[in-house]
C-alpha cells in the first residue's frame, strides 16, 4: 500500500482534471455547490464534533461555534459566486473616433487560476481546515483544491473530505498527509497557488519553495501576529479594571491559540494595575493545549522570554504546570512586562508566543509609546482603547505608527467576524502578502487573475463578457471619455 505522502501526484491530476469543468460552471452552479456543502455540515455536525474533541480537545461548544463559523463561510461565499460580481467585469467598447489612434474593443474578466493548494490549521479543524475559508474562497473562484491536512486532526480531515466528495464533482477536492507530501504539494507543477495559516518558520520555508519553483506562484501565508494593544492614559483613568479583565479574556481565549492573540498590551507606566492583572490570571483555569508540539515551543518560547533581564514576571504559571508532560490540565496563562525602552533596546523580544501568555509593555510618555511602536513587526491587528474626542489625535499618530491589516478601536482582535469587509492579513511577518485577506469576502479575489479580450468575436468570448450577458453578472461598461478630433 503505497504511503499518504506518495499519493499526492495522483491528488494532483485529478485536479487538474477538474479544473477546466469547474471554470465552467455558471455562478448559480457554483453556489449550489457550496449551499450543499453547508447542508453537509449542519447533518453531520454531531458526528464531526466528536471526532474533533478526540483530536483537538477544544470543548463542545468551541467546536460547535467553529461549525457554525464554516457554515456562514460557505454561504457567504456561495452568495459571493451567486452574484459575479468577483469576476470583476468590465467592457470598453470600440470607438473609432478616439485620437491619436482608433480604440479597440476590449473586454476583462477575472478567471480561475487552476488547482491550488491549502493547508490546514491546527487551532481551527473546520474554519481553517478542508471546507475552511480557503477552501471555500477557492472553490467559489472555480478553482479545484488539494487540501493538506494537518497532523493534529488527521481523522477528522478525512471524514470531512468524504462526506464533501458526496456532493462536490469528482477532483474538485482532495487530500494529502504529511510533511513531505506538502512540500511536494508546493512545488508540483498542476498547483497554481498555495493558501497557508501556521507559524512563520514553516510557513517561510514553503513561501521561499514556491518562489524557487520554475514558474513562480502565488503564496498566501498567515504567519505570526503581535497584535498590539495600547491603553491611552484616559482610557486607563476611565476603566482600567475593566480593560483588565477584558484583556485577560482575550489572551486566553482558546488557550491563548489564536493568530489574534493580543501578545503586547501598552500600559502608561504607574498604572497600578498589577494586582488586578495578577489576580485575573491566577483565576484563569489551565486547559490542554491542541498537541505536544505546540506545548513544547509554547514552553520554549516563553522560558526564553521570561528568563531575558530586561523581563519580569507580573503574573507566573504555578511551578512547572506549563511544562510538557508535568501537567494533565495543561499550561496555565503567564503575563510578563518590560519597559518600552527595553523593548526597543532588545528586539528580540518581539516574538510571538502562541499560547496563553502576553507582554504588558509600559511608556513613560506619548514619544516613548510612538517610538516603541515604530519598531514592531506587521501584524493581523493593531487595537486602541481611548476616549472619544479626547484620544482621537493621538489614535491616529498611534495607528499612523504601526502597519498592521486591521485597526480597532475599544475592542479587542479575537474573534475574527465572518463578513465581507473583512481583512485578516497585514504585513510581513503576519502574512506574505498583504494585499490579500484569508477572511472575508475579497479572500477569493486571491484565486482569480485577470484575462482581457480583444476585438473578440461575441460567440468566442466568455459567458460574462459577452453583450447578452447571460450570467447576468454585473457589467461595468464604458471608458473614461476619449479626446475627441478638433472640429473644423
Amino acid at each position: 500500500m503505497p504511503s499518504r505522502a506518495s499519493l499526492d501526484p495522483l491528488a494532483t491530476e485529478a485536479a487538474r482534471a477538474a479544473a477546466p469543468a469547474l471554470a465552467a460552471l455558471a455562478p448559480a452552479e457554483v453556489a449550489t455547490l457550496l449551499r450543499d456543502l453547508a447542508v453537509v455540515l449542519r447533518e453531520h455536525t454531531d458526528e464531526l464534533v466528536a471526532v474533533a474533541e478526540e483530536e483537538t480537545r477544544l470543548g463542545d461548544v468551541r467546536l460547535r461555534s467553529e461549525v457554525l463559523r464554516t457554515r456562514a463561510q460557505l454561504e457567504m461565499f456561495a452568495e459571493i459566486a451567486e452574484e459575479g460580481a468577483h469576476l470583476d467585469v468590465m467592457i470598453d467598447r470600440a470607438d473609432d473616433t478616439v485620437v491619436p489612434a482608433p480604440r479597440p474593443d476590449v473586454r476583462r474578466m477575472l478567471v480561475p487560476l487552476g488547482p491550488v493548494a491549502v493547508f490546514t490549521a491546527s487551532n481551527f479543524p473546520f474554519a481553517f481546515s478542508v471546507l475552511g475559508g480557503d477552501t471555500a474562497s477557492a472553490l467559489a473562484a472555480g478553482c479545484p483544491v488539494v487540501v493538506k491536512a494537518h497532523e493534529g486532526h488527521p481523522r477528522l480531515t478525512d471524514r470531512t473530505a468524504a462526506l464533501a466528495a458526496e456532493v462536490l464533482p469528482p477532483g474538485a477536492l482532495s487530500v494529502v498527509h504529511g510533511r513531505e507530501a506538502g512540500r511536494t504539494l508546493v512545488t508540483d507543477p498542476v498547483v497554481q497557488a498555495v493558501g497557508f495559516t501556521g507559524s512563520t518558520p514553516g510557513g517561510r520555508a514553503l513561501f521561499d519553495l514556491a518562489a524557487r519553483r520554475p514558474d513562480p506562484i502565488p503564496f498566501y501565508g498567515e504567519l505570526g501576529s503581535l497584535n498590539p494593544v495600547v491603553v491611552t492614559p484616559q482610557a486607563l483613568a476611565a476603566r482600567g479594571p475593566d480593560l483588565v479583565s477584558e484583556y485577560i479574556a482575550s489572551v486566553t481565549r482558546s488557550q491563548g491559540q489564536l493568530c489574534t492573540k493580543p501578545g503586547l498590551l501598552f500600559l502608561p507606566d504607574r498604572h497600578d494595575l498589577d494586582e488586578l492583572l495578577r489576580l485575573a490570571v491566577t483565576q484563569t483555569p489551565p486547559a490542554p493545549m491542541l498537541g505536544s508540539w505546540i506545548a513544547e515551543a509554547y514552553r520554549t518560547t516563553l522560558d526564553e522570554l521570561a528568563a531575558h533581564p530586561a523581563v519580569r514576571r507580573i503574573a507566573a504559571a504555578p511551578t512547572d504546570a506549563h511544562r510538557v508532560g508535568r501537567s494533565t490540565e495543561g499550561p496555565s496563562a503567564t503575563l510578563l512586562t518590560v519597559t518600552a525602552h527595553d523593548l526597543r533596546a532588545h528586539p528580540e523580544l518581539l516574538r510571538e508566543c502562541f499560547g496563553p501568555a502576553s507582554t504588558v509593555v509600559t511608556y513613560a510618555s506619548t514619544e516613548d509609546l510612538l517610538s516603541s511602536l515604530r519598531k514592531l513587526p506587521g501584524s493581523l491587528t493593531a487595537t486602541v482603547h481611548g476616549q472619544e474626542q479626547a484620544d482621537e489625535e493621538l489614535s491616529r499618530e498611534i495607528w499612523s505608527a504601526l502597519r498592521a491589516g486591521r485597526l480597532i478601536w475599544n475592542d479587542w482582535p479575537t474573534g475574527v467576524a465572518v463578513t465581507r469587509a473583512m481583512h485578516h492579513g497585514g504585513p510581513w511577518p503576519a502574512t506574505t502578502n498583504p494585499l490579500h485577506t484569508s477572511v472575508g469576502g475579497t479572500a477569493v479575489a486571491r484565486w482569480l487573475r485577470p484575462v482581457a479580450y480583444q476585438n473578440m468575436p461575441e460567440a468566442l468570448l466568455p459567458h460574462p463578457l459577452r453583450t447578452t450577458n447571460p450570467w447576468r453578472v454585473p457589467q461595468r461598461t464604458g471608458a473614461i471619455s476619449p479626446p475627441r478630433p478638433a472640429s473644423s
